[in-house]
């Protein structure tokens, strides 16, 4: 039985502590959001720090499921992340297995795709181009510029290389076509590439506000980030709720309202990462050892 020497377990111990200061410091802002969007104005304007409530209110949780806005917002986001995140897979590993394939113009494409990652159009261009293309307005617009990453691109392409060449020269020679060996063999092989990058479209999508800010003009379609930003932000939470105050007997503080929001807009995602954790684990390490 190996045993771990005095210098390896002082090691030990050193990183323990270090990564018990770095959970303490990641656990620390959301337990002050529950903990004040659970308490009463009194109990937060007389505590310097709020780790915990001292009498249970949920009236900021109440007057914020009570907004049409609020919830139409949350569906909004849930759609686009949903479709986005899966036209971002299906973009992104079509066009990658066809970068791993002998096609005309390989180097080409490839050139086009570095340049993009190191010269971006800028925010000008890209919204007259949005313009143009009708998709102004439109939860496409939250889409469709954002298809396809550079950055995952490439790194797909150098997972779909690493999968062995002669599963799909087996599968030529009994007669399959690039779709078939590309849903038969190259998907159920990436799972663990298409979970991770998954994951990370995902959140992109439930974390962007200044597209649907900058294509979106009705209020209707704003995602739940546009919603926060007014509330936290702008601190106009009754407008950004849709003069929801009007049909409430005794408005909440802001404070609350503002950590509710904060709570209620960031649990869906942290709800979905305890699913995809296993596969993420495996698509982090992508090409990171080489046998």
């Amino acid at each position: 039985m190996f045993k771990s020497s005095g210098g390896e377990r002082v090691m030990e111990i050193v990183n323990n502590i270090l990564l018990l200061l770095i959970t303490v410091t990641m656990l620390f802002p959301f337990l002050y959001i529950f903990s004040v969007s659970f308490s009463s104005i009194s109990d937060v304007l007389n505590s310097d720090f709020l780790l915990w409530p001292k009498d249970w209110v949920t009236d900021a949780y109440t007057y914020i499921l009570g907004s049409d806005q609020f919830i139409r917002s949350l569906w909004v986001t849930v759609y686009v992340t949903v479709v986005g995140t899966f036209v971002n897979l299906v973009f992104t590993s079509t066009m990658a297995y066809s970068l791993t394939r002998n096609i005309i113009g390989q180097r080409l494409i490839l050139f086009l795709v570095l340049f993009t990652l190191l010269f971006s159009a800028g925010m000008i261009p890209t919204y007259i181009i949005v313009k143009e293309t009708g998709l102004l307005n439109s939860l496409w617009a939250l889409i469709i510029p954002v298809a396809i990453s550079p950055f995952n691109l490439i790194i797909m392409t150098q997972f779909f290389k690493g999968i062995p060449e002669e599963l799909t020269e087996a599968a030529v020679i009994d007669g399959a076509n690039d779709i078939q060996i590309f849903s038969k063999i190259i998907l159920p092989l990436s799972k663990p590439a298409l979970a991770a990058f998954g994951l990370f479209y995902a959140v992109g999508h439930w974390n962007s506000y200044f597209s649907g800010v900058l294509y979106l003009n009705d209020p209707a379609k704003w995602p739940i980030q546009v919603i926060l930003r007014q509330i936290v932000i702008v601190n106009e939470p009754n407008a950004a709720l849709g003069g929801h105050a009007a049909m409430v007997e005794a408005l909440p503080p802001p404070e609350t309202v503002q950590m509710a929001a904060i709570l209620l807009a960031t649990l869906p995602i942290l709800i979905v990462y305890p699913f995809l954790q296993k596969h993420f684990a495996k698509g982090v390490m992508l090409g990171s050892v080489k046998g």
